[in-house]
């Protein structure tokens, strides 16, 4: 005799509302980035700046990325 239960099986309804959950997540991502870019909006600026400037935009962004993986490795 085992005293191992097998797991339920998610009902239809479980995997639905997981899926409304996360579609409206994902709409509610979009229109914040939607928001963003309008004129004069923080996105809208940094990219008429990346387009002015893509490979100073390019060194910027990897600098930024050494310096927060090396916070996070702790060295």
């Amino acid at each position: 005799m085992s005293d191992f239960t097998t797991p339920e099986e998610p009902t239809q309804s479980a995997i639905s509302q997981v899926a409304d959950g996360l579609q409206s997540a994902s709409q509610g991502i979009s229109d914040a980035f939607d928001r963003g870019r309008q004129p004069g909006m923080p996105l809208d600026t940094l990219a008429a700046r990346v387009r002015e400037a893509p490979l100073a935009a390019l060194a910027t962004a990897f600098m930024v990325g050494v310096l927060v993986g090396r916070r996070r490795r702790g060295g």
